[in-house]
């Protein structure tokens, strides 16, 4: 059987193949359009995935963009089951060979069992022959290619696009974790925000993540810059202006320092020996955030513990997914069942 692991996040999918590495990075999207049929108000799907991101602010009057996955739920089962049916397709998993396929998910940690319900539904939807399931810090440190004993902990942080996964665990499983609705959409959101009232400058979603992640800063001494483009707030017309690393930096640690209060909290809850060890081990740091300079040593020196990075964190989840799919040893440690 084929074995791929998913990481359907709010912001983006990644799929990783174990043997191919990651054969598919797509934004979380569907673009929608409305109209008229026999007097009822219709939506039919009008673009997927990049395509769907890149009709963002874009779009006719008539046509909304869709994230099916908010927050780690699905929000839209139908439209989240035609997404990943069009990314298996992509990736040649389509029709009978995803029956002939065992698929494990990346799931936040501590999900309700009715969220995950959705995704044993979604796997049945696109026609998975077997379908396992993994909580995100589980995959996260494992994508560091880090090994994991029966009873040495080890403490991971991963900050995706609108969750937040903090957890101390062992092979024996999870020893304190949380997951919190937080991560590099709610800076977006803020940079929004704040260029249109210091500034009287409108710019969209596509725009602050992409200031984000060019002049997004935490050296002290950054100074990096870029135009970026956007309209008005006063009168709606076309403008640019300039922004550069000093003037977002209160919007980044806004919510890097709300992340790292229940970072506290988790590392506050665990027994003694073993934050202990925690603290000798590290944090295992992951997300597309933490690519972010300065990043790390922000965190290291605010929770006062080392931190590990992995030479892909926006791509760790999946990959110590996959890695969780190829071993049976693992799969019985860290993984469930539909």
């Amino acid at each position: 059987m084929k074995k791929i692991a998913v990481d359907f996040g709010s912001g983006s999918t990644k799929i990783y193949m174990p043997g191919c590495g990651v054969v598919l990075c797509e934004a979380t999207c569907v673009a929608v359009e409305e109209y008229e049929e026999n007097g009822e108000t219709v939506l039919g799907i009008k673009a997927l995935g990049d395509k769907a991101r890149a009709l963002s602010g874009r779009a006719a009057v008539n046509t909304h963009i869709i994230n099916p996955v908010v927050e780690g739920d699905i929000v839209h089962e139908n439209l989240a089951a035609e997404l990943l049916k069009y990314f298996f397709e992509k990736i040649e998993l389509g029709g009978k060979k995803a029956k002939r396929a065992e698929v494990i998910f990346t799931l936040p940690c501590g999900i309700k069992p009715q969220i995950k319900e959705k995704y044993v539904r979604l796997a049945q939807n696109c026609g998975i022959g077997a379908a396992y399931f993994t909580y995100t810090p589980f995959a996260a440190v494992l994508g560091h290619n880090t090994a994991i004993g029966e009873s040495t902990p080890v403490f991971s942080l991963d900050i995706g696009q609108s969750v937040t996964n903090i957890a101390a665990f062992s092979k024996d499983g999870i020893i304190s974790g949380l997951s919190v609705n937080l991560g590099g959409g709610n800076i977006d959101v803020h940079l929004i925000d704040e260029l249109a009232e210091n500034n009287g400058f409108k710019i969209g979603t596509l725009t602050a993540e992409r200031l984000k992640n060019t002049v997004g800063s935490l050296l002290d001494d950054d100074n990096k810059m870029s135009v970026i483009g956007g309209r008005q707030v006063s009168n709606g017309a076309p403008a640019s202006i300039a922004v550069n690393s000093s003037q977002i930096y209160e919007a980044i640690t806004t919510y890097i320092d709300k992340i790292l209060d229940y970072a506290t909290l988790v590392i506050s809850e665990l027994p003694a020996e073993v934050a202990s060890a925690v603290m000798r081990g590290g944090v295992y740091l992951s997300g597309g955030v933490t690519k972010m300079d300065g990043l790390p040593e922000y965190i290291e020196n605010k929770l006062n513990i080392p931190v590990n990075v992995s030479e892909e964190p926006r791509l760790a989840a999946v990959i110590g997914a996959g890695t969780i799919l190829s071993s049976d040893d693992l799969l019985d440690a860290f993984a469930s069942v539909e």
